[in-house]
């Protein structure tokens, strides 16, 4: 497997590397979950390497590409297991008013011919302000709204979209004392807390049955979207134009509710290390691939700051594939 470079701990591998050939040496329904965001087709370069999915051409050559990332986890996911991707609508100029790229319907379209049934997404809500001055859009600004409002546009959502791997599930993902953590800005009342954790009748567990309303809603509107893992040391001059971490808020509610403790979690654009952190901190296992030196570097920067995960010989690791032929 041509990787730079490697690191295997007894809690999460990380690669660094295409995710192609990452993915290809690992078995068959070696994930439990997988959670990512690809790159956005058009919208953000993330390195100037030939490899990079952000350098394609057009919409087709990129989804070309990706296919064979979706045909590789369509082989890792255990039958009736969840695939969790986070995207969002594609404007197709700067100024973000004239036209959009149903980003989304493409991915849902794909994966629905790659083995998988798409069960629906979660809005992940932004506010506006916020998002005009991140992006600059002058569609997003007051004085366009007062100077011409067919001109302006909407502050997009992101969405996490879930797909189910065709099959069943023979291992089911249970909460026997419901959702005890919330990953969130809402937290639940102070009165409830007394009921975190309770054994018996789960209908009487209002603490849970409070945190399981705010996650089932189809908009996820207290997502904190400056709670991610460090990035800004991994930026490396004009070969990029963005990084932003996915929020380690929407990480965590995916590794909750569709993972058990001690299973396997794989993200094969790990960036600086996001979703294997989430995996990792909640108690599961993770793989994780990343194509850009420069991300992979502080991915094992941000990893390093769990505790202390002991270093492992790969050979002895069947779950995280062998590195013996990795440069």
């Amino acid at each position: 497997m041509a990787v730079k470079t490697h690191l295997i701990t007894d809690q999460f591998a990380i690669y660094n590397g295409d995710c192609i050939e990452v993915m290809g040496s690992l078995p068959d329904g070696a994930a439990d979950l997988s959670v990512y965001s690809p790159p956005f087709a058009g919208l953000y370069q993330y390195s100037s390497d030939d490899r990079d999915l952000s350098n394609a051409i057009d919409f087709d050559e990129f989804f070309a590409h990706y296919g064979f990332v979706i045909d590789q986890l369509s082989r890792l996911t255990k039958p009736g297991r969840i695939s969790a991707v986070h995207c969002m609508d594609i404007p197709l100029s700067n100024s973000g008013c004239d036209a959009m790229f149903d980003l989304p319907g493409r991915i849902i379209l794909e994966h629905e011919r790659r083995g998988f049934t798409y069960g629906g997404r979660f809005v992940i809500w932004k506010e506006p302000l916020m998002v005009r001055n991140r992006t600059m859009m002058k569609s997003l600004h007051h004085k366009t709204l007062c100077e011409d409002s067919t001109r302006v546009s909407i502050a997009n959502a992101d969405y996490l979209m879930m797909f189910r791997r065709k099959g069943a599930n023979t291992i089911p993902v249970t909460h026997e004392t419901g959702l005890d953590r919330y990953a969130g800005e809402r937290q639940p009342q102070a009165s409830l807390h007394h009921l975190r954790g309770m054994v018996g009748d789960q209908k009487q567990n209002q603490f849970s049955q409070y945190i399981w309303r705010q996650y089932a809603s189809s908009v996820w509107d207290d997502i904190r979207i400056d709670r991610v893992l460090p990035y800004r040391e991994a930026k490396e001059g004009e070969d990029e134009k963005h990084v932003h971490p996915l929020q380690l808020d929407v990480i965590e509610r995916a590794v909750t509710l569709w993972s058990n403790p001690g299973e396997t979690v794989v993200t094969p654009f790990m960036g600086v290390g996001s979703e294997v952190y989430g995996a990792v901190q909640l108690g599961r296992k993770a793989i994780g691939a990343e194509l850009k030196t420069a991300y992979y570097q502080q991915a094992v920067l941000n990893l390093q700051s769990l505790d202390a995960p002991s270093a492992v010989d790969a050979s002895q690791c069947d779950l995280f594939g062998s590195m013996d032929d990795a440069a």
